[in-house]
C-alpha cells in the first residue's frame, strides 16, 4: 500500500507530460488498487482472527462432577467458548488430587492452549500446573485458589459470601449455641468462608452472646459427611444448638436432614450457598435459612472469555491485584459479587431464570415466595 501511494505521489507531482484530466484519471486507477488491497488486507486479517479462535483450545480440569451446580457452569463455559469460536474438552478428578495432575497433563497432551482448573487440592496439582506454564499454557483458577503467582483467579468473593451467610442467621438467632459446618479441609474457600463468618459474629462471640460449641469441615463437600458430623454434634450438644452455620448447599441438606431426624427442621437456621434448586425449595418451605446465590452461569461465561483472552496475550477487563490467600501470593483476580437469597427475596432467582417457580414451590403449603 505504501508503494501504491508513493508512486501515485510521483506521477501527479512529476512535470506534466499528460494534461490534468490525464492525471486524475491515473489517481483513479490507484485508488481502486489500493480499495482492492485494502478489502484484500482486511479479509486476510479477518480469517486469521478466526483461524486464530478455531485454533484455541480450552481445557477444563473439574475437582468433581458430583455437584448440581458444576453442570451449570460447564453449559455457560461452552456456550461461551462456541461463540467465541474456541474449542472445549474437559477432564473429571473424580474427587482425585492424583487423578487431576494426570487430568491436566492430559488435557496438555491433547492440545490445550489455556486451562481453566478447578483444583480438588490446590497444593498437590502444584507441579501439573507448573508444567503448563513451562509450556506457555495460561491457567485460570477457578473459583477455589491455586495460590500460585501467574495463575489467574476468578472466583465469588468467598470471604462476602461467609459474610452473608452469618448475617442471615443471625438476624434470626442473635445468640444462643453456634455450630459451624465448614468445607473440605483441602480447600482454600472453606477457611475464607469461615474468616467471613466470624467477622459478622466475633463481636457476638466475645460479649458471650453467642458460644461456637463446635467448628467442623466436610470432607469433600459431601453432604452425607456433614450429616454424619451434625449427627454427632448434636448428640454431644444433648441437641442444644440454636444455629448452623453451613458453609454450602450440600453440607447445608446434611445438616436439614440431621435436624430433621430430631424434630428441629424449621426451628434451628441454616445457611448454605450456590443456589442448589433443592436448597432454594428448603427455603421457600422454611427449612433453609439463606443460600447465598452465585450465578454459575455468570462465572462460567467469565471463564471463557479470560481464558481466551490469556491464550491471545490480552488482559481481561476489570482484572485486580489480590494477595489475600494463605501465602500472600499477588495474583490477578476478578471477584464477582454473590448475592442471599431468603424467602424475602425468592422472586430474584425465578425472574433471572435460574430456576422454576413449580421446582421452587414444590412441597411449599400456603402461598408460595
Amino acid at each position: 500500500m505504501a508503494a501504491s501511494f508513493l508512486t501515485l505521489h510521483l506521477l501527479c507531482a512529476a512535470p506534466p507530460e499528460r494534461d490534468q484530466p490525464i492525471c486524475v484519471m491515473e489517481e483513479m486507477k490507484m485508488s481502486k488498487k489500493l480499495a482492492v488491497s485494502l478489502v484484500t488486507l482486511i479479509a486476510l486479517v479477518a480469517f486469521s482472527c478466526v483461524a486464530m479462535a478455531k485454533d484455541l483450545v480450552v481445557g477444563v480440569s473439574w475437582s468433581n462432577f458430583q455437584e448440581e451446580r458444576w453442570k451449570t457452569d460447564e453449559a455457560a463455559m461452552k456456550a461461551q467458548l462456541e461463540q467465541m469460536g474456541a474449542k472445549y474438552i474437559m477432564a473429571d478428578a473424580q474427587a482425585s488430587a492424583e487423578k487431576q495432575i494426570s487430568d491436566i497433563e492430559n488435557l496438555i497432551a491433547r492440545g490445550a492452549t489455556a486451562l481453566i482448573v478447578l483444583a480438588w487440592d490446590a497444593d498437590a496439582i502444584l507441579p501439573a500446573i507448573a508444567k503448563a506454564e513451562a509450556e506457555g499454557i495460561p491457567v485460570v483458577g477457578y473459583d477455589r485458589l491455586i495460590e500460585k503467582k501467574g495463575v489467574f483467579y476468578l472466583t465469588f468473593d468467598n470471604k462476602e459470601v461467609g459474610r452473608m451467610q452469618a448475617r442471615a442467621v443471625f438476624a434470626v438467632k442473635p445468640e444462643g449455641n453456634y455450630v459451624f459446618i465448614k468445607g473440605a479441609p483441602t480447600d482454600p474457600n472453606a477457611e475464607f468462608l469461615y474468616e467471613g463468618q466470624l467477622e459478622v459474629l466475633a463481636e457476638a462471640i466475645k460479649a458471650g452472646k453467642i458460644k461456637n460449641v463446635a467448628a467442623q469441615g466436610t470432607d469433600g463437600w459431601k453432604p452425607e459427611v456433614a450429616q454424619r458430623n451434625m449427627e454427632q454434634i448434636l448428640t454431644a450438644q444433648n441437641n442444644k444448638v440454636d444455629a448452623v452455620v453451613a458453609s454450602n448447599d450440600g453440607t447445608a441438606g446434611g445438616v436439614v436432614a440431621a435436624l430433621t431426624a430430631q424434630g428441629m427442621e424449621g426451628i434451628t437456621p441454616v445457611s448454605g450457598q450456590d443456589g442448589d434448586h433443592a436448597a432454594l425449595n428448603r427455603v421457600a418451605r422454611g427449612l433453609q435459612t439463606v443460600s447465598v446465590w452465585k450465578d454459575a452461569r455468570e462465572l462460567g461465561k467469565a471463564a471463557a472469555k479470560i481464558a481466551v483472552e490469556l491464550a491471545t496475550g490480552k488482559t481481561p477487563g476489570g482484572t485486580i491485584k489480590w494477595s489475600g490467600g494463605a501465602k500472600g501470593v499477588e495474583m490477578e483476580a476478578i471477584l464477582l459479587a454473590p448475592v442471599p437469597i431468603t424467602k424475602a427475596n425468592l422472586d430474584v432467582v425465578v425472574k433471572a431464570g435460574w430456576i422454576k417457580q413449580d421446582i421452587l414451590c414444590q412441597g411449599v403449603t400456603g402461598n408460595c415466595p
